[in-house]
Order: C-alpha cells, then structure tokens, then sequence
C-alpha cells in the first residue's frame, strides 16, 4: 500500500492492485517492503501511506511519515561558560578598544570600562573567549533545562543538612541545659514548675522534630494514575479520615440530595430534617455561603460594579488595590448611613428613646381653659394655634376672594367665588356668574332647537359632463362632418391596435383633441358594465 508517486494505471492493472492488497490484509500475501528492507503493515490507510508527488519516490516507503528532516548527528551539548582560548600579549588590530580580545567589539564588551582603553596601553589583554553555535532542533529550543548541570543541586543538598544538623544540635544542648539546672536546684515546688517546663519543652522539641516515619507515611503514595506509555503523571494522596462516613452515605434515599460523583460535591443537604447539633456535614453551601467565601464574593461583586462605573479596578490583576478599596467602600457606607439616621432623628425625633412624650401630643388635651359664648366667639382664654403646613394657605391670586379647589362642577375644580374652572383667570365676581350662567342656557336652547329642526336635503342641479371631464356648456355645438371624420379615424386606431404589424414605422402624433375626437372616442369606447356591448360595434 505504501506506494509511491501515483502514476497512470489501466483498470485493468486497477483491479490487480486492489486483489493484491486484499490478500496481503487477509494474510495470503507477502507484506509489501520499503527500500530498507521493512515490512509494511498492509492495514495502513493510503492517505498515510501515499508519499507526497514533490518527493519523487520510486519505491514503496514510509520515510515521509517519519522526521526525515531531522539531523541524526544532533545532541543536546551546551555552552562552555567561561571558557577561554588565547590570551595575547598586544593589542591585535580588529579586538576589542576595551579589553583588547577579539571575540567582541567595543560596544558588546562586558567588561567595566576602562580610563584607558587596551588598544592605548597593551596592558592587560583580555583573552579571547570560547564562541559556539549550536543548531537546536524543536524540542531543544522549547527545553528549559537544556544545559543544566544537575551537580550543583547537591550545594542546595548539602546546606539544607547542614542546617538539620545545627538544629538537632542546638536542640540538644538546650535539653542538657534544662536537665542541668533541674539537678542544681532544690524544692518541691521548683521542681514541680521545673517539670511542667519539661514538659512543655519536651512538647516544643517533639514539634520541632519530624517524625520520618510520618514523614514516609504521608509520602507514601496510595495510587498511581498511569498513562498509555506506561508512565504516571502524577500521585493521588488519600487524606480523608477513614472514620467519616461518606456524603452520599448520609440519606440513600433516591430523592435526596444531589451527589456528583466527578467533582466529589453535594451543595444540598443531605438531612434537612435531623438536629443541627448531631449533623456534621449540612452541605457545600453551606461554606460558600458563610466565612470567608462570602467575603470573597462580596469583594469580586464590589470589584465588577466599580468596573462598571469607570473605576480602574481588576479583582486578578491587583487584587490587593481592589481589597483596600472594598474596604474604604464599607467604612464610607457605614459612615453615610449613620449620618442619614442622624439626620432623620433630628429631624423627626427617635420613638424608641427613653423621653417621655408631652400630655398634649400623646392625647391632644390640655388643662387651658377657653370660654365661648353663643355666637363662639372667645370670652376667656387663648385659642389654640393651629399648626401650619410647609406650603402656603389662604393666599388668594387675580382678585378672588376664594382659594384653589374650592368648587368642584362637572369633574372640575374650580374658584368658588366666581365658577371658573381656569386656574390663571381674573375673578370676575358676580357678574362672570351670571355671564356664564346665560351662556350655558343660549347654548342648551341652539341645541334643542337643532334637534327639533329637521334639516332638509339641498338638491343639486344635474349637470351633464362633457366627454373630456368638465361642464358641457350651454352653447357646445358639434360639426357632423367633422364628427364623422373623427369616428374614421378612432375606428382606424381601434384596427392598427388589434393588428400590430398594420402599424407604421414613422408615426405623427397630434396632441390637439377637439370635442368632436373627445364624442367619437365616446361612442366607439365599449362599456365593460353594458349587457349589449358584443351588438353595438
């Protein structure tokens, strides 16, 4: 199958190549080899096994598939850092002004910079250094460890012993410390103090130290997750307390609450009727909305509407500006809210303090007292003092003598002193009363009357419309010769209309239509609506 450069083949020869392929996949034939001596698995699709046209191949391969491109002599060698190669005495012609190696011109010289250049002195000339080249393939440009030398990691090995050793030591000598001056002293109750230090310091030690079982324990790895190729990409630590029951384990019930296996969550809880002291597990929201999480989202809410707004703020970008911002924000708000509540309680007064409220607000009596007399007029005593309201009363406007909404007619308000129902009008006393008063009766009468009347039909005078649209005038007198004429000729029209090849190439038009054209055009038009059309032409 592995063919090369598709050439052109009879069917013939078509049908041939399609049995041979049968029988190397069924096995009853010899596999087709490449030019290096290799099998070809029959069962390789042909667009994989068909060599591109550009690359001439004359016989079956595979080669095209492989990184044919690539160099076989590569290897991932690296740069010799700090290796040199000739060291000259002089200045040579063509180095460095600086340092004089010639490996580099002045200008990409690393070296500190010199009163003096060596081309000037010939002092101290810097050896030449080692310039290598490397072509990388693919992978070796991309490979981030490529020229790491993994000895120097045992320097980092090394200090971080060096640094357990000092500690176990420093450990140590403080434990004989105690023990020494536990021995020199006496007293029960010295030695009563003495041993709870021991023992707290004993605690500390015991803290201080990593249990390396333990440390192997946690280390240790309870599954693998493995690959096709036969590796692992990583491990999996089981840290749940084996003691706990599993969340889907809490209610069977079928109709329960949710458990997703994939994610190993249950944002419902699962007994919403047990006590809430025995429960120790009430769900995933639970924790994100309580504690901290709730904080957090109150903080990205925060961060997106002041986006909003225009404020240069990013919860991921700077997330530290956004947390100082979220809490000047609370400390404005709550400083805001406290003054409006300020406001308001020296405003309207606070019900829930301790001030006792006045006899006279809370019933509204009084122990003044005011004589009337028949009449109510005020004998004795002070009357009461009503109180007004933020917007103005009793304030009359165009000469009335009554306020605003002091007559209502017809679902209209009105000026009780004159009747008007415009608010921006003058008074006009008692005489607009009366004006409109015979107004209204003047117009109830022209509507009676109107109704009792009964209009007549004004009759029209027939007039007869000429052919062409207007009036026929009295003195219209048509010529019979000219009438005739004129017949002829829409009779002519009519004919050339129906027979189009009677039509004549140069055609005269003539825009003057006299009355005579207009009554001949009349009488040969047909009447769609006439039941004796198919007689009358």
């Amino acid at each position: 199958m592995a063919t090369a450069s598709v050439s052109f083949k009879s069917r013939e020869d078509h049908r041939k190549q399609l049995e041979l392929e049968e029988a190397r996949k069924a096995g009853l034939a010899p596999a087709e080899v490449d030019e290096d001596g290799k099998e070809i698995n029959p069962h390789i699709p042909q667009y994989m096994s068909s060599a591109p046209w550009y690359l001439n191949a004359d016989k079956p391969s595979l080669k095209h598939q492989r990184n044919w491109k690539s160099d076989p002599n590569y290897t991932k060698s690296w740069y010799d850092r700090g290796a040199k190669l000739f060291q000259a005495n002089k200045y040579r012609k063509g180095a460095c002004e600086n340092c004089g190696a010639m490996t580099h011109d002045k200008k990409s010289c690393m070296e500190r910079p010199r009163n003096v250049g060596a081309k000037w002195t010939n002092i101290n000339i810097a050896p030449d250094e080692k310039v290598e080249s490397f072509e990388l393939d693919y992978d070796g440009k991309r490979d981030r460890w490529n020229g790491y030398d993994p000895s120097t990691y045992t320097r980092v090995i090394a200090d971080y012993e060096a640094r357990e050793e000092a500690r176990k030591k420093y450990l140590k000598e403080q434990q004989l410390k105690k023990l020494e001056e536990k021995d020199g002293e006496d007293g029960d109750e010295n030695v009563a103090s003495e041993e709870e230090e021991d023992e707290e310091d004993g605690l500390k030690i015991d803290e201080a130290k990593v249990d390396e079982s333990a440390q192997m324990d946690f280390a240790k790895v309870e599954k693998r997750v493995r690959t096709t190729g036969g590796g692992s990409t990583g491990t999996v630590r089981n840290l749940r307390i084996r003691e706990d029951t599993a969340k889907y384990l809490l209610n069977l019930d079928v109709n329960s609450a949710y458990y997703d296996p994939k994610t190993r969550s249950m944002r419902e809880d699962p007994l919403p009727d047990a006590d809430p002291n025995d429960k120790f597990y009430v769900g995933d929201n639970q924790n994100r909305l309580s504690g901290q999480a709730l904080e957090f989202k109150n903080l990205n809410i925060h961060a997106w509407e002041a986006f909003d707004k225009g404020q240069d703020i990013h919860m991921q970008a700077a997330p530290s500006q956004a947390e100082l911002l979220f809490k000047s924000f609370k400390i404005k708000k709550e400083k805001l809210k406290s003054e409006n509540k300020d406001k308001i309680m020296e405003k309207y007064g606070n019900a829930a303090s301790e001030e006792p409220i006045a006899r006279e607000l809370l019933l509204g009596q009084s122990e003044r007292e005011i004589e009337y007399d028949r009449t109510g007029r005020i004998i004795k005593g002070q009357d009461v003092a009503l109180p007004k309201s933020k917007y103005e009363e009793d304030v009359f406007i165009n000469n009335h003598t009554a306020v605003w909404g002091s007559w209502w007619r017809d679902h209209q308000w009105g000026y009780k002193c004159c009747k008007q129902t415009i608010r921006n009008s003058y008074c006009t006393g008692l005489a607009g009363i009366e004006a409109a008063e015979a107004s209204a009766d003047l117009m109830k009468a022209n509507m009676a009357r109107k109704e009792s009347v009964e209009d007549e039909p004004v009759r029209q005078e027939e007039k007869r419309l000429a052919t062409w649209g207007t009036d026929v005038p009295n003195d219209l007198v048509l010529d019979k010769k000219l009438l005739d004429e004129a017949i002829k000729k829409e009779s002519a029209r009519k004919k050339e209309e129906m027979d189009e090849r009677k039509r004549k190439y140069n055609v005269k038009w003539n825009d003057e239509v006299t009355a005579e054209d207009m009554e001949a055009y009349r009488m040969k038009r047909v009447h769609h609506d006439d039941p004796m059309r198919d007689f009358l032409h």
